[in-house]
């Protein structure tokens, strides 16, 4: 009998241990509490940390997070209003600001990042589809900056001047992040943030800029192609003038020389000739016979010619 009442006073204790365990509930300082009572919500939400009481077996302690959480969205590729395509991949942070409201229209976290996904995918597909590509991926009206051969490309500088920036990135995400904020205002929950993580070109618009990255150092290298030959012709043309005029100037000289000589080789004739013309002659008969009278010349002359005059007058 004295065994028996110590079982059923341990049973009793239990029951009351089990009894007070549920009816307290800790909140911690990271969490907030909405109170179901058969799975319906009762009271206000429970933000203050600390020890907190609830109906054991009846009323249940739903705990959601007081941190700011995550919302990491899938890469998608989405068109820009100039029909280019980019691979576009964001992120946001949010938090649970009416916990009450978050149980009753999302139930749970998993049910909020659902809703993220369509909100803020939707809003960024509609503010990248409103703005040019240039508008995307740049952020400010900066200048390019351009390397040593591109820095003197007019096509370039035209190029770079053209690009005015109405809006930038950072804009756009502002604007998603303010289209999103309208539409969750009624969930319980609050964006926080909103960024772009990575930006990239489809295959076919990255091929259109590398073409056209060749093409204009193609341009640049044909400039410089250009540049050369004409330098190359400037370089050839002063050389063949230079060699015109040495050549030119050689012959004139030569020709001074050579006249000089002539003169001098003729005032000699002259001089020789005035001194004695008999012997003048008969010299120049004896060269003119060396030059003409070779070995096994042969000869058909008349006896009257002046050739033979010299030859006659020896014997």
């Amino acid at each position: 009998m004295k065994g028996l009442s110590m079982g059923f006073a341990i049973g009793i204790v239990i029951v009351a241990v089990l009894i007070l365990g549920g009816a307290t509930y800790i909140v911690d300082e990271t969490q907030q509490v909405v109170i179901t009572q058969f799975g319906e919500p009762v009271g206000d939400p429970i933000t203050e940390p600390g020890l907190h009481f609830k109906i054991p077996m009846i009323q249940t302690a739903i705990r959601f997070d007081k941190r700011f959480l995550e919302w990491d969205g899938a890469p998608n590729q989405l068109p820009t209003r100039d029909k280019r395509f980019i691979h576009v991949d964001t992120y946001a942070r949010w938090r649970i600001t009416d916990p009450l409201k978050f149980l009753q229209r999302l139930r749970d976290e998993r049910g909020a990042q659902s809703r993220l996904d369509d909100i803020l995918g939707g809003e960024t597909r509609n503010t990248i589809a409103k703005h040019d590509l240039i508008e995307v991926v740049r952020s400010t009206n900066r200048e390019f900056a351009l390397s040593d051969d591109l820095a003197d490309s007019a096509g370039a500088r035209d190029q770079t001047a053209a690009v005015v920036i109405e809006s930038g990135r950072a804009k756009l995400a502002a604007e998603v992040l303010a289209a999103a904020q309208q539409r969750t205002g009624d969930l319980g929950i609050e964006i926080l943030d909103f960024q772009f993580k990575r930006l990239n070109y489809v295959e076919e618009v990255r091929r259109e800029v590398y073409n056209r990255m060749i093409s204009e150092r193609q341009r640049i290298a044909e400039r410089f192609r250009s540049e050369g030959a004409g330098e190359a012709a400037r370089i050839a043309g002063e050389k063949e003038r230079d060699l015109q005029r040495i050549t030119s100037e050689a012959y004139r000289r030569a020709q001074e020389v050579k006249g000089a000589a002539d003169a001098e080789a003729a005032t000699i004739y002259a001089d020789a000739y005035n001194a004695d013309p008999d012997f003048y002659r008969f010299v120049k008969t004896l060269e003119v016979y060396r030059e003409t009278l070779r070995t096994n010349t042969t000869l058909l002359l008349g006896t009257g010619g002046e050739f033979l005059r010299f030859l006659k007058s020896s014997r």
